[in-house]
């Protein structure tokens, strides 16, 4: 029986595949963390060593209190500086105290201390600067948010972290990325648990607005159950990993498709539905992605669905986006076009 149902899955495969690819852009089109066109221009004018339209970006989003994109902009020009900062330094020499250029050094010295083999003690070593530059953003949760992880690597007690969580909150209730800096401190990889990680995501995603990010804050929890402890887990019923991505379909739903805002909650969602085999909806949410694929969560070590590539953010978002379309080939009816069939014994048939 199971070589049948085999058989018969792979005619249905190959009938249906070509069919349900149509719903995916090309894997050529395909883009991984492609900047907005805000912050397209500041990376190419960076890579000329000119940080001006880095330092107008950042500005402008200070000014007008766009704290999410803030982050966004900051974390990604921190990534581009890792490798190339000649830009940073020259404007750092033009400019000593603008806010915004030290917001992008101390993001990039907090990701090199990150990845030294003495973490806590090269992140302890940047405490001065950490608290120095929140201290002196009144109104800006961003620099609070890397205090937040900052402290996380450098070990911080709890009520080092509350404090710090408490004035985040102060500045912005409902920042995404102070949100997720909290959720990984109370998830089980590092000062908490899986079930403490679901309470603060399922509560902070209630306190949202609906078109909020935080909303999708429960299915990160689920991406790190399923990642670290893919087998059952009691603490965690499957029920509420499968009610996290409700929770985010519903969000992800409200937003145009193709749309690179709620880019990365999309990615982390087509990854939990790949992991619980939900294929249908899978292939919904890759349709909404569109070219937009994002690092997180493809590069992390632990892959999803057949053919996934490790160390290969792009070729693994592309190998679970074929996996989900065999799949839905595999269970969709051999004579089913998916448009209905108006033929022998239909309608108007003979």
């Amino acid at each position: 029986m199971s070589l049948l149902r085999a058989l018969i899955g792979a005619v249905r495969s190959a009938r249906h595949a070509p069919r349900l690819a149509a719903g995916f852009v090309p894997d050529d089109d395909v883009l991984l963390d492609a900047p907005d066109e805000r912050l397209a221009p500041a990376l190419v004018a960076a890579a000329l060593a000119d940080p001006e339209p880095a330092a107008k970006l950042l500005a402008t989003t200070r000014d007008a209190g766009e704290w999410e994109d803030r982050d966004r902009y900051v974390t990604r020009l921190a990534t581009f500086a890792y490798s190339r900062d000649d830009w940073l330094t020259h404007w750092l020499s033009a400019a000593p105290r603008d806010p915004d250029a030290l917001l992008v050094t101390a993001q990039l010295a907090v990701r090199r201390a990150w990845e030294s083999p003495a973490r806590a003690e090269r992140l302890r070593e940047l405490t001065p600067l950490i608290q120095a530059m929140a201290e002196e953003a009144p109104h800006d949760p961003v620099p609070w948010r890397l205090a937040l992880d900052h402290a996380r690597g450098a070990h911080a007690g709890p009520a080092v972290f509350e404090s710090l969580w408490e004035q985040a909150v102060r500045r912005s209730p409902h920042h995404y990325g102070c949100h997720v800096a909290a959720l990984k401190y109370l998830s089980a990889q590092w000062y908490g648990s899986h079930r403490a990680a679901f309470d603060f995501a399922e509560q902070a995603a209630d306190d949202a607005a609906p078109d909020s990010l935080v909303r999708a804050l429960p299915v990160r929890a689920a991406y790190d159950r399923l990642r670290v402890a893919p087998d059952r887990d009691p603490s965690v019923p499957e029920a509420r990993i499968d009610r996290a991505a409700d929770r985010a379909m519903v969000l992800s739903a409200g937003f145009p498709t193709g749309d690179p805002w709620p880019a990365e909650v999309r990615n982390l969602l087509a990854y939990v539905l790949v992991e619980r085999a939900r294929w249908d909806e899978a292939r919904a949410e890759f349709g909404r992605i569109g070219v937009h694929a994002t690092s997180f969560p493809w590069g992390a070590a632990r892959g999803a669905g057949r053919g996934a590539v490790r160390g290969d953010p792009l070729r693994r978002f592309l190998a679970a986006r074929d996996t989900v379309r065999t799949e839905v080939a595999r269970r969709t009816p051999l004579w089913d076009t998916g448009e209905g069939r108006a033929g022998r014994g239909g309608p108007g048939g003979h």
